[in-house]
């Protein structure tokens, strides 16, 4: 089983990329709670030159909120990873997929959960 799906879009730039990736989760109910720039960070961090590559946290309020009363510690699995990363056509975009993370969790409230954020996670990317 694959732990992510993705699909290469077109955009000119990395910020550019990412705003597209934010306005089809907004269609889904999600937001973006924070985001990493692995290009700034390893420059900064190692003094490597990386390609722009960006990991979004993205949630859907209230799924995670769903999650965390049925199971306490899914906090540990929340939120979604989004990578954005630059490739030779264009921008690869990847999300975790959530029926995958949450395979071993032994909550049929999760497990469901998981099904319909996958669902939602499809469907934003299939927008762009």
């Amino acid at each position: 089983m694959a732990y992510y799906f993705s699909k290469t879009i077109s955009s000119d730039t990395l910020d550019e990329a990412v705003d597209k990736v934010s306005a089809a989760l907004k269609t889904q109910g999600f937001g973006i709670l924070a985001e990493i720039d692995f290009q700034k960070v390893l420059k900064a961090k190692l003094d490597v030159d990386y390609r722009p590559y960006k990991v979004l946290f993205a949630c859907n309020p209230p799924a995670a909120l769903k999650a965390i009363n049925a199971e306490q510690y899914m906090g540990t699995l929340l939120p979604c990873n989004v990578v954005v990363q630059k490739a030779d056509d264009g921008f690869d975009v990847a999300f975790i997929d959530p029926v995958s993370a949450v395979k071993e969790v032994p909550n049929e409230v999760v497990q469901e959960l998981s099904a319909e954020i996958k669902n939602k996670l499809q469907q934003a990317l299939s927008e762009m």
